[in-house]
């Protein structure tokens, strides 16, 4: 079984399995994966297939990655997989074959790393060349010896079977997931990693005060600029809105933290005083 491994963990030679279910969730840790990449100044390639390759770039862009600069330098490519993988009508072996020109390549091109993100739905695609998928993941192993890879394979829990998404589990050495402070039908609050804070959707009251105090707390510690993402927050109550504004507000003057919600949770924050707090900002997506 792969161990599971958060995406600000990853670097060169590892090979992580990414299945989702939340198309928001998997592009902020795509995102996350793609702005520690440019930081570190490796090569960055995107092959996407549900997402088309415009649209990703804007994604990333609003998700606190500046792909701009990186594109027209080349440090960052963003394509469509079926164009980069099969476009040729490719087996497993041609596509191992692509990814290691592009290893090499960024090699002479003076680069520390390859960090390849690959949206594997173009497998479930009609005339795809499923077996040839299997065989990718099964020897794409070899490539990872010389410490210059790192891929994340990205697969979409609602366009593969449970066959395939058993192999993917077992073909990668790592999983990747975003953790998860609480979850429960109603609520699930996690860390956001692009840009870097604290997710929450549900409805949030004082019975789980205690795990939002420590997801707050860990942003704090970890995030220069702390991003509170509530879009998908329906209810929140003057306990936890509280707790938030408090947290706004042990922030230094030079630090800030960004809420994002829906108008009636800004409401609740405005009459527990986030109006006068000027660390704070909030924004309204509704």
């Amino acid at each position: 079984m792969a161990d599971t491994a958060t995406v600000d963990g990853l670097g060169v030679g590892d090979h992580a399995c990414l299945t989702f279910s939340d198309a928001e969730e998997r592009l902020d840790l795509v995102a996350a994966f793609v702005r520690d990449g440019l930081r570190r100044r490796e090569k960055v390639l995107c092959w996407t297939d549900a997402v088309a390759p415009d649209r990703l770039v804007a994604e990333l862009a609003g998700r606190s990655v500046r792909p701009g600069a990186a594109l027209r330098r080349g440090q960052l490519s963003v394509s469509a997989a079926g164009e980069a993988l099969t476009g040729l009508g490719l087996g497993g072996a041609g596509m191992i074959d692509v990814l290691a020109a592009e290893v090499d390549r960024a090699a002479r091109q003076g680069y520390p790393g390859l960090r390849v993100t690959a949206d594997m739905c173009w497998a479930t695609r009609p005339l795809a060349d499923a077996e040839g998928l299997v065989a990718f993941e099964t020897e794409v192993a070899d490539l990872f010896a010389g410490g210059r890879l790192c891929l994340i394979c990205q697969y979409d829990r609602d366009r593969f079977d449970a066959v395939t998404l058993a192999f993917a589990a077992k073909a990668h050495p790592k999983a990747v997931a975003a953790q998860v402070y609480y979850e429960h039908p109603l609520l699930r609050i996690c860390r956001q990693y692009s840009p870097p804070g604290v997710k929450i959707a549900g409805e949030l009251d004082y019975r789980h005060l205690d795990v939002l105090e420590q997801a707050l707390a860990e942003s704090m510690r970890l995030d220069r600029r702390m991003h509170v993402n509530l879009t998908g927050l329906s209810y929140i109550d003057g306990t936890c809105a509280g707790a938030i504004v408090q947290t706004a507000l042990k922030l230094p003057a030079s630090r800030r933290m960004t809420v994002t919600c829906q108008r009636l949770v800004a409401t609740v924050l405005d009459l527990v005083g986030s109006g006068n707090t000027p660390q704070l900002r909030v924004q309204r997506v509704s």
